[in-house]
């Protein structure tokens, strides 16, 4: 990694992807379900050149009915090498690459990158300053490590999946942001930092081995320390950020939508009391958790006497912690997310912007356009001799 980003094969200054406090890194991405996509994105939003490995049959748009899904959510900045992975010539071409990466990112299942010749140890015989980025569920070991499993499976083995919800019902997953993109995509992009900053200081490079489960169990370490001093309890809807307190609750209105209440503080929770035209003295204490469902039944039918508009512009620029429940068609058009270009692009196709921001850098809060270029281009770049893309092409190895 060089202050001034680099062609790794010329040596001459290459300031594609300069914005950003990861400009000179280049990452390689071989792929793999959300999680690695996801976190390639947030590095490439960073600065980094990351280059992504996508396979003939993906090339191809021949998705099964879950990547079709998401085709695309995790595509800009994106640079694919479309190259068989299963072929000796594919494997061989991804070795003579690495030697021009500071790091490589997989998310395979325990052993298929070392059966298909491009596990850790060939790849970093090949560059000892590689950092070897991971991505599983359940880890590169263990008694599950080759079980499938899905962001929800990682939730409930954590203690994650049980708090949420409502008591009388079943546990909910809360999509498929804890396990999948905050304990697994973000947690790896977390860990790859960590390793480019060490292989910079010692100049070797290690492996990250990020796996969801462990990732979903680090998020609950609030709720494991609440539990362990007895602060929590097991039943859903009873704590304090769970459901269960009035203060800190979701309530309909008029119109059969919602607003958020965070009013934990004591001054918040007086001046919500207040709005709403209740008396505190009529009502029991705040902390009184044997009266809370009687304290949220009070509160919810004083919320439903106006729509959720309404409670908006009564709460406005009031210390109470109230915001309207915003869909993903609402969000993009709030005035507070319009100030921050908190979403790009437009009307029914927007999509969140990189985050965080850094104040040396101008963040592109738009979609950078990219211009398309194909595998050849790309290995020509690369210094990879014209012949042999020629004889790759030839074989089917490369599109």
């Amino acid at each position: 990694m060089n202050s001034e980003p680099r062609d790794r094969a010329s040596g001459r200054p290459d300031h594609r992807g300069s914005k950003g406090p990861l400009a000179g890194v280049r990452l390689l991405d071989l792929g793999g379900a959300g999680p690695v996509p996801f976190c390639a994105m947030v590095l490439r939003d960073m600065g980094a050149e990351v280059v992504s490995i996508d396979r003939p049959r993906l090339a191809a748009n021949e998705l099964d009915e879950v990547a079709t899904l998401t085709e695309g959510a995790f595509d800009r900045g994106r640079s694919p090498l479309v190259v068989d992975l299963k072929s000796a010539g594919g494997i061989e071409l991804v070795l003579d690459l690495l030697p021009r990466f500071d790091g490589l990112m997989e998310g395979f299942r325990p052993g298929v990158a070392e059966r298909l010749g491009l596990g850790p140890s060939i790849c970093m015989a090949r560059n000892p300053k590689l950092v070897y980025g991971r991505m599983t569920g359940w880890g590169q070991n263990g008694p599950l490590s080759n079980s499938p499993g899905h962001d929800i499976n990682y939730l409930a083995l954590s203690g994650a999946l049980a708090p949420i919800g409502a008591a009388d019902r079943p546990p909910v997953p809360p999509l498929n942001l804890v396990a999948d993109f905050g304990g697994g995509g973000m947690l790896l992009a977390v860990g790859m930092l960590a390793g480019l900053v060490d292989a910079m200081k010692s100049g070797i490079g290690q492996v990250i081995d990020a796996a969801m489960v462990d990732g979903s169990s680090l998020m609950m370490t609030m709720m494991y320390a609440m539990h362990s001093n007895g602060s929590w309890v097991l039943r859903r809807e009873s704590n304090i950020n769970d459901g269960g307190a009035p203060f800190y609750h979701v309530y309909e209105t008029a119109d059969h939508r919602y607003v958020a209440v965070g009013a934990m503080e004591r001054r918040f929770y007086d001046a919500l009391v207040s709005r709403l035209g209740l008396d505190s003295l009529d009502l029991p204490d705040q902390w009184d958790r044997e009266h809370w469902p009687m304290l949220t039944g009070i509160l919810a039918e004083a919320f439903m006497v106006r729509t959720r508009d309404q409670w908006t512009a009564i709460f406005a620029n009031e210390p109470v912690c109230v915001t309207p429940v915003l869909g993903i068609d609402e969000a993009p058009l709030h005035p507070h997310n319009i100030f921050r270009s908190t979403f790009t692009g437009a009307e029914g196709n927007y999509r969140p912007a990189p985050a965080p921001r850094f104040s040396r850098y101008a963040t592109d809060r738009g979609e950078a356009p990219t211009e398309p270029r194909s595998t050849a281009e790309q290995l020509i770049e690369f210094g990879i001799a014209s012949d042999r893309i020629d004889g790759l092409r030839a074989a089917g190895t490369i599109i």
